[in-house]
């Protein structure tokens, strides 16, 4: 095989060139400092998961409850995308500057202002009798949530050695998805049991106190150097962007980010529930259990998808063609089906989708592959954008499509609705599959000139 590849670096065991600049300083003391205090590097990494965690439960509480908010609020189809559009637009336009915030403030500052806009958000959405209570509450959960992922994965790279650093990467994405878990049965459960404003307010309350922990036990790193570096200007902080954007590996990442993901997240963060409920007419509960399946499924794909990228490098890039393929028939032969599908054919189809949240992290590891230390923020807040801008994109469109195909003064839209509107991922993974194959060529030939 040839070594033009852009795995190069996690082949030989280093990382790329650009990566060596900073060994001395920083990775060499890093790693001393995690060996010297392993329980407190596992401390550390719990309690910002369990901030992941909470900030997973609070993005997908519309999953569940999509159903229930257009009667509460009196919505069609269109509007209620607007709900989450507004939460993810929000969140995919933060990434870079949360990046950017990043690399100069840490991790620890931005989980606690992450946390205490998340709470202000389900507050929001608790007390909202109208749509624009509520869509403010959605955009106070998308800030937050923006702020939260990648301050997590900066503390992993901070506190664990870079061999261990995709592992714990799938681990953080793998185990982070407990939170959609809660927000799928419970939350349907404790809704009908409790009403709206009650299971929300319980909802905020559980971040209110997830914060307070982070407030207790988070460091952004194992040693002292936030504290004797000054945090760079402006103009450091804009050439560090331009740097990461320039990198063709950072753009290989975003296009795998935006390509792999998006099914799965349009699936579990919104459209899947009426799709399971209103389409394929399953009751309510089942429709949460089905959709836990797609989140503990992704529980035990991860490690595996890690051994893989561990185990063949040479071969991340494939393994992201091989995932969108899969998931592109397996939705091809659930729309061709005759009538409603049967539920095993469904159940297969969330344990498909189930790969997008472990898949997409491969993006992430191009990040950290190809940019040094000081500019991880930046780089892999550029790969976390590709993923929602495909979801917002996807979660509009499903909306539109819906909202044209269904009859004038019909109560729910018709499976027919249903499948001409998930027809439309097939148009995204034809662009994310084109740009993947562009920047892998890119990449690899920038590698073999250098």
């Amino acid at each position: 095989m040839s070594r033009t590849t852009p795995d190069r670096g996690a082949v030989t065991g280093r990382e790329p060139a650009v990566m060596m600049e900073i060994m001395p300083a920083t990775v060499l003391d890093r790693i001393r400092a995690v060996e010297a205090a392993p329980a407190r590097a596992g401390m550390v990494w719990a309690v910002a998961l369990s901030a992941y965690a909470a900030a997973v439960f609070h993005r997908s509480s519309l999953a569940v409850t999509g159903v229930d908010a257009t009667d509460r609020f009196g919505i069609n189809a269109s509007a209620l995308a607007t709900f989450s559009v507004a939460q993810l637009a929000v969140y995919a336009v933060m990434q870079v500057p949360v990046g950017v915030l990043l690399d100069r403030y840490g991790s620890r500052r931005l989980l606690l202002v992450g946390g205490a806009l998340l709470v202000a958000g389900q507050l929001c959405f608790a007390l909202a009798t109208d749509v624009p209570l509520a869509v403010t509450g959605r955009v106070l959960v998308g800030f937050g949530d923006a702020m939260t992922f990648i301050s997590v994965l900066r503390l992993v790279a901070s506190w664990f050695p870079g061999r261990r650093n995709p592992m714990m990467v799938q681990l953080t994405v793998t185990l982070g998805q407990f939170g959609a878990i809660l927000g799928a049965v419970p939350l349907v459960a404790l809704l009908h049991a409790t009403g709206w404003s009650t299971a929300f307010l319980i909802a905020a309350a559980v971040g209110a106190s997830v914060t307070m922990m982070v407030a207790v036990a988070v460091r952004d790193t194992p040693h002292r150097e936030t504290a004797t570096v000054a945090p760079p200007g402006l103009a450091v902080v804009r050439q560090r962007l331009a740097d990461a954007w320039a990198q063709p590996g950072t753009r290989l990442g975003l296009w795998t980010h935006f390509v792999v993901q998006f099914p799965g997240t349009v699936f579990a963060l919104l459209w899947g529930y009426p799709f399971l409920v209103q389409g394929q007419g399953f009751a309510p509960t089942t429709a949460a259990a089905t959709l836990t399946v797609m989140t503990v499924v992704g529980l035990l794909l991860a490690p595996v998808i890690a051994q893989l990228c561990a185990r063949h490098p040479y071969h991340r890039s494939s393994l992201v063609l091989a995932l969108v393929g899969g998931t592109a028939l397996m939705w091809t032969v659930v729309l061709a089906w005759p009538g409603r599908a049967p539920g095993w054919l469904l159940v297969v189809l969330v344990v498909v989708l189930a790969v997008s949240g472990p898949g997409s992290a491969i993006g992430f590891d191009y990040a950290r592959t190809f940019n040094p230390a000081h500019r991880l923020g930046s780089a892999t807040g550029i790969v976390n954008v590709g993923g929602f801008v495909a979801s917002i994109v996807l979660i509009l469109a499903i909306g539109f499509v819906l909202d044209l195909t269904t009859p004038a003064g019909a109560a729910n839209p018709a499976l027919s609705s249903f499948r001409w509107a998930f027809a439309v991922q097939y148009l995204l993974w034809a662009l994310g599959v084109v740009q993947v194959l562009r920047y892998r060529r890119v990449t690899r030939r920038q590698l073999a000139a250098g």
